[in-house]
């Protein structure tokens, strides 16, 4: 098979693979926007403690979500290398991990509520918010658990299942939510704590049909799932999660607390602009959901192909990758410049916040670009085990250039809300061209760590 052959081959795959993990995020999104709308019919207080509770436990979620980035990994390596006990061992100990940081989080609910009024937000909503809090903590737990199920489906090439049992669970959540917010079919009308309730009892029927899909799956996927469920955690193989996982984690955080602190600083501008951001930044994150899907699944293959020691292999998945990730950023990006009254125009009908929204997502458009790059880059270098590196360039992009200068294109040059977003843009763009750079680099050593082995044996 010639070279442009097995290139387009390596995208269809790399497409096969991302289309379920696309949709699968997609619809984690569109969740998101249907607890908006059903809690926002019960009151603005109800809906303002939803936001503070969620924007609170969304720091457990995303170190969870990073640590378990180890089980992908080491299951898509442990697939090239054919050693299906490394994939048994990998989710066995990612389910304890997502266990731990689940319990962790409970007891830390415990010590959070009482405590709730020391982030300064309205009396009412902090009043509103214990009981919320605890269900969605509770949660938690169930959600992170079969996170690592599913990091195993997806590293193993079988995502659609979980993609569908996940599915279920967005649309039981907001069936449930019907039920329990207003009401319905003689239910008690809960309101706000109905909808955390909901969100529980959904995520713990979602972890509990997805490990039964495990314990029925065929015998060919059986092979590679733990034999042995509950056997004591595993400590070398714990530490090799945590290796991947603990900087993955610091790469999430340092990026989401960027754009928490990047709000604040808008905030101070004014209801307006705070608005304007805020369209924009849902706008960006939603057309974010495909290069993301398209990284997680460079990440399991270029994993799969650095296992099997196949460099050609593996250089052909990273490029694809990042071509699939161009070709839609720069889709998007021309979308949100030729539409950008119009997109402003669905979620406002102020004159100054559409005036502003469709200004800042003409920098959304270049922001597309370099985001999706670095997050192509990143993910495939994920796979080759390049976690720390990409870590600490995120803490330093992010909160060392990108936000200080963001504040001061924003407060001392007046530029207002698009000078933060320059500024992220900016720390995006650095980010894009080191990881891209970093990717090189490391195609041509492990092309040559393997030249030289084979020549040694």
């Amino acid at each position: 098979m010639n070279i442009r052959s097995q290139f387009f081959r390596e995208i269809r795959a790399t497409l096969v693979l991302a289309f379920p993990l696309i949709i699968g995020e997609l619809s984690q999104m569109a969740l998101g926007v249907a607890d908006t709308i059903m809690i926002g019919q019960v009151g603005v207080v109800e809906l303002a403690a939803s936001a503070f509770v969620n924007s609170v436990l969304h720091l457990p979620l995303m170190l969870g979500f990073g640590l378990l980035i180890g089980v992908s990994v080491r299951v898509s390596q442990a697939r090239g290398e054919g050693n299906p006990v490394a994939a048994r061992s990998a989710l066995r100990n990612g389910l304890y991990l997502g266990l731990g940081i689940g319990l962790l989080t409970i007891l830390g609910a415990f010590v959070v509520v009482p405590r709730l009024h020391w982030f300064g937000q309205d009396p009412e909503v902090v009043a509103a918010s214990p009981r919320y809090f605890y269900l969605v903590a509770v949660s938690l737990l169930p959600a992170l658990m079969a996170i690592a199920i599913k990091a195993h489906a997806d590293a193993m090439n079988r995502p659609w299942m979980p993609f569908w049992i996940i599915g279920a669970g967005v649309v039981l959540n907001i069936f449930l939510n019907w039920l329990l917010i207003y009401g319905s079919w003689g239910f008690p009308e809960w309101g706000l704590e109905g909808a955390g309730i909901a969100t529980a009892l959904s995520r713990f029927a979602t972890l509990v049909v997805i490990f039964l899909w495990c314990l029925r799956a065929a015998p060919d996927y059986r092979e590679w799932l733990p034999v042995r469920w509950f056997r004591g955690p595993e400590w070398g193989t714990m530490r090799s999660l945590l290796q991947i996982g603990i900087p993955s984690s610091i790469h999430l955080l340092a990026e989401v607390g960027a754009f928490v602190m990047a709000a604040l600083l808008v905030g101070r501008l004014g209801a307006t602009a705070l608005a304007s951001h805020q369209i924009a930044l849902t706008c960006a994150a939603t057309t974010f959901m495909v290069p993301l899907g398209i990284g997680m699944a460079q990440t399991v293959r270029v994993g799969e192909a650095y296992g099997a020691k196949q460099p050609e292999r593996l250089r052909l998945i990273a490029l694809g990758g990042t071509l699939l990730v161009v070709l839609f950023a720069l889709t998007s990006a021309s979308s949100f410049v030729a539409f950008r009254w119009e997109l402003a125009g669905l979620f406002s009908d102020d004159a100054g916040v559409i005036a502003l929204c469709a200004h800042l997502l003409v920098i959304t458009a270049v922001f597309q670009l370099f985001d999706g790059l670095q997050i192509s880059a990143s993910t495939s270098l994920r796979g080759m085990n390049d976690v720390r590196f990409p870590a600490a360039l995120a803490f330093g992009v992010y909160w060392m250039i990108a936000l200080p200068l963001g504040a001061v294109l924003a407060f001392w040059l007046h530029w207002g809300a698009a000078g933060i977003w320059w500024g992220i843009t900016l720390g995006m763009m650095i980010s894009a061209v080191v990881l891209s750079r970093r990717l090189v680099q490391k195609m041509r050593g492990v092309s040559r760590e393997l030249l030289t082995s084979h020549g040694e044996g």
